[in-house]
Order: C-alpha cells, then sequence, then structure tokens
C-alpha cells in the first residue's frame, strides 16, 4: 500500500481564481493546465472537471495572469564590445529573463560578430529552452554579408529550426552601409528561405540613427515585390516618422523599451493617435546589448546594458500613467510579437485552450510572478 506521500498525483493542476488577461480581458476565471499546455479556461465547469481529475488546485486569489512575454530582441549570449574586449557584456541567463515575465526570446548577435558567432547564439539558445524558455534565434550580425552556421543565410534559416530569420544593421555608422539592391538581395534569400521551410522569415534591421532612416527600405519596396511583412525594423524610436509611414503602409514597427519607460509609452500613444493599430506595433527589450552613448565626432563616451526588466515598466507606464487599459497595454508585448514571428503557431503570446501555459502574473507594482506549468509532483 502507498503512504501517504507516495500517492498518486495526475498531470493536471488547476489556476483557480485568476484575472485573466489572454490578452483580452476575460475576467476571473480558472486555468487547467496539463501537459505544459492550457487545456480549458473557464469557471465552475472547469473546477469540477479539474477535481474529477484529481488535479492539484492553487488559489491565485485574484491575481492578474497574463501571457508570458514574448521578447524578440535580445542578446543572449551578450552585446557590447565597442570599447574594447573588456566591454563584451556577459550572457543573459533563463532565470532572470522568467523573472521579469519574459517566457519566450529571439536572439541575436549585436556589433561585435568577430568573437561572437550565431554558433554560439544558436548553443545559447538551446540552453535556455534546456532551461524551460521558448527560444529562437536569428542569422547575420551587422553587415549584409553578416555571419551564418551554414555559410547560407537561405539555409540556416530553411535548415536550422530555431532560426528563423535574419538580422541585418542600416542607418548606423557600425553597419556595413548596404545599398538598397543589396538589402533587397538578402530580404529575397529570406523570403525564400521562409516560404520553403514554413516561417515568418523576418529581415531583422537594427536602425540607428543614420541619415539614410528607412529610405533603403522605402525604396526596396517600390522597386520590387518583395512583400512588406518580411521586413521588421527595430529602434524605430530612433526613425520615429519613418517608421509611422512604414506602419500606414502595412508593416509592423518595433521599439525598444528605455529605461524611461515614459517616452516609449509616449511613443506608442503617438502611434495610436496617428492610426497605427495597436496589432502593428510590438515593443523589445535589446536585453543584453550595450546601449552606447556617442558623440558627434563618432567617439563612445558612455555605455550602457539593456534590461528586460523595461518592457513591464513600459506595460506599467501605459496603464498608469497614459490610462490605457491593460487588454491593450499588453498586446505589443504578447499577442502581437508573437503573431508578427507566426509563433503564435507554436502556442506563443495568448491564453486559449491549445496554447503552451507561458503563464505570468502580475502583482499590483507590475511585477512578474513566475507561474507554475505543471503540479508539484507528476506520476
Amino acid at each position: 500500500m502507498m503512504g501517504r506521500d507516495e500517492e498518486y498525483t495526475p498531470d493536471c493542476l488547476l489556476l483557480k481564481n485568476a484575472d485573466v488577461y489572454a490578452p483580452r480581458a476575460l475576467g476571473i476565471r480558472n486555468i487547467l493546465v496539463s501537459g505544459g499546455k492550457i487545456v480549458a479556461v473557464g469557471g465552475n465547469d472547469v473546477t469540477a472537471a479539474a477535481e474529477s481529475l484529481g488535479a492539484e488546485i492553487r488559489d491565485l486569489e485574484g491575481m492578474k495572469v497574463i501571457p508570458g512575454l514574448v521578447d524578440q530582441h535580445v542578446h543572449v549570449t551578450g552585446g557590447g564590445g565597442e570599447a574594447g574586449f573588456s566591454s563584451r557584456i556577459r550572457p543573459l541567463t533563463a532565470e532572470e529573463l522568467r523573472a521579469c515575465g519574459v517566457t519566450t526570446v529571439v536572439g541575436t548577435l549585436g556589433t561585435d560578430s568577430l568573437t561572437r558567432s550565431v554558433r554560439s547564439l544558436l548553443a545559447q539558445v538551446r540552453s535556455l529552452k534546456e532551461q524551460g524558455l521558448s527560444a529562437w534565434c536569428l542569422t547575420g550580425a551587422y553587415a549584409v554579408d553578416g555571419p551564418t552556421v551554414t555559410g547560407s543565410v537561405k539555409d540556416d534559416i530553411c535548415f536550422i529550426d530555431e532560426i528563423i530569420g535574419c538580422k541585418v544593421a542600416i542607418s548606423d555608422h557600425r553597419s556595413s552601409a548596404p545599398t538598397w539592391r543589396e538589402l533587397a538581395r538578402l530580404a529575397a534569400d529570406v523570403r525564400l528561405a521562409a516560404l520553403i521551410s514554413g516561417k515568418a522569415g523576418e529581415l531583422h534591421m537594427h536602425v540607428g540613427r543614420g541619415k539614410d532612416g528607412l529610405s533603403q527600405v522605402f525604396e526596396v519596396l517600390d522597386e520590387t515585390d518583395i512583400p512588406i511583412t518580411h521586413f521588421r525594423p527595430t529602434h524605430c524610436e530612433n526613425v520615429f516618422d519613418d517608421a509611422l509611414e512604414f506602419a500606414r503602409r502595412g508593416g509592423y514597427i518595433d521599439l525598444t523599451a528605455d529605461e524611461d519607460a515614459g517616452s516609449t509609452a509616449g511613443l506608442i500613444i503617438r502611434a495610436l493617435d496617428e492610426g497605427i493599430p495597436i496589432e502593428q506595433i510590438t515593443v523589445s527589450s535589446d536585453a543584453g546589448g550595450s546601449v552606447p552613448v556617442w558623440n558627434s565626432r563618432g567617439e563612445m563616451t558612455g555605455m550602457g546594458v539593456g534590461t528586460p526588466e523595461t518592457l513591464l515598466r513600459v506595460v506599467r507606464s501605459l496603464v498608469g500613467e497614459k490610462g490605457m487599459a491593460l487588454q491593450y497595454a499588453l498586446r505589443p508585448f504578447t499577442s502581437s510579437p508573437a503573431d508578427a514571428l507566426l509563433l503564435d503557431r507554436a502556442g506563443k503570446g495568448r491564453i486559449r485552450p491549445g496554447m503552451d501555459a507561458d503563464l505570468v502574473g502580475l502583482t499590483e507594482e507590475y511585477e512578474a510572478v513566475d507561474l507554475p506549468a505543471e503540479p508539484r509532483r507528476s506520476a
């Protein structure tokens, strides 16, 4: 006969009395989880089903529960390097990302593709996956002929599951100063690989504060037939007027969450006032990346480091300072990036049956609480 501590416990967990933002506001609901997936979201009927299964039950007592944040621009191997070897930034850990509510990341290289490689990036992404995060990455770096794993951008995207796109830098003194034709050629490679592999195939463009803005991207769009959906400018706060025009043409724009959360929140409000749908706005953290300060001569005078903590700070600013409803404030951090990268197909960005149980609780101060996706003991 089994002792009390040896009793069979089914692989089911009920999170009861959660104030669910899916990100749509659902009110108080019960969430049944099994095998790392959301099985049901509902009321007393879900509770009854969970009890009949002998599920473990945890009462959240009205805590806000949101989908885990999808951070599509993370230097998981660490960035930096612009101020010498000692300025290289250390890799990020799954624990510190999860502590900030991030459950899905897309890793990328930064300025330094000389001492860091796509191979090491891929290895770190697989390490994060082993630690329970969902993780993908980009091939390439700043240069238009950036590093790859296989020697080909198309092959990297097509044949390596974790690689969903390619990175390049434009309008930045650290870029390879690509022409619009070179940019078009790279985007065409990304598109072909995406069509064959069934991935989103994003050309993820680091956009600096250079004179060109997004002019080269507009030229590609005007002169070729490559769909705008493959072009994904990030750091759009650097070229915000161009970014608004890009969004009016139907593209996604990605803002980097600033230490001054109100600044980023203000740009989101401004974009909405300009008629840009919230579904076309995403926000990423640039976590682990360097935040250099340059003078007029191109000399670096200081360097900060991006942190995933900024994401929920922006959410808090949108709700607390700008008066936005939480169900809308969450979209640039959850459903919108998941949809843009086709990661909704992988169960990301929403709370509903069939999706992954990437569930995050929120305190009253908008700090993340990592919620379990499995019961304490499984058979």
